[in-house]
């Protein structure tokens, strides 16, 4: 079977209330769930970094969808200003609308749902995952400012996996607070020699292991 035939990719178009946003799905054969990527810190969604996990996690059989939670115009205010990387009430009302597009699209809504947040992103996840108990099952954190998510930590219910670079000081301890926070499932890795961004040799591809993993434990097919 050759790429074309196990795994479809097909640019989207979300309309939600205050946006039109873009994005990238890839769908395995026969995937078994579908994992939402959130972005955060000024990153989109041709990040490399999350592109080489969604990879991973294609051949592990789960469709991936790679989200900007900002328009092309936050974007480039955002890359000036940095007034919406932080505003986690709006990453959060962007995912949401695209978890509940997800819920009512034809094709996918069969799909358990998994989130990916990285930066100020996996605070949005976090929030996102306590507003939609019934539809998140999963969430993962890369390097994530958890604390940004606030009181909402207490709130989800979803199995959490916390990843952080041994040398990313500063986040490994907010993230250590929050793993005391969370009321669910969930577990803290810290990855030995990794930095906040992950780029020693090999490192991301301890990320991918991981986040595959618990992905692939949590994410199963809900019954029709």
């Amino acid at each position: 079977m050759n790429q074309e035939q196990w795994l479809q990719h097909r640019s989207l178009s979300l309309p939600l209330a205050d946006a039109e946003l873009d994005a990238d799905l890839a769908l395995p054969a026969d995937a078994s769930g579908i994992v939402l990527f959130a972005h955060g810190s000024g990153s989109s969604r041709f990040s490399p970094r999350n592109r080489m996990v969604a990879d991973y996690l294609n051949h592990l059989g789960l469709a991936t969808l790679l989200l900007d939670l900002l328009t092309e115009d936050e974007h480039r205010i955002d890359m000036l200003s940095r007034e919406f990387r932080f505003d986690i009430a709006l990453l959060t009302r962007r995912l949401l609308a695209a978890i509940d597009h997800l819920r009512h699209d034809e094709e996918l809504r069969q799909l358990p749902i998994g989130l990916f947040g990285a930066s100020t992103g996996a605070a949005a996840a976090l929030k996102a995952a306590a507003e939609r108990p019934s539809a998140v099952v999963a969430v993962v954190s890369r390097g994530g400012r958890t604390d940004l998510a606030g009181p909402a930590l207490q709130q989800v219910k979803a199995p959490t996996l916390l990843i952080v670079g041994e040398w990313d000081d500063t986040v490994l301890a907010l993230n250590r607070e929050s793993a005391r926070q969370l009321q669910g499932p969930q577990r803290l890795e810290v990855v030995p020699g990794a930095s906040h961004l992950f780029e020693e040799p090999g490192k991301l591809e301890v990320v991918a292991e991981l986040a595959g993993s618990w992905l692939l434990n949590h994410l199963q097919p809900q019954p029709e």
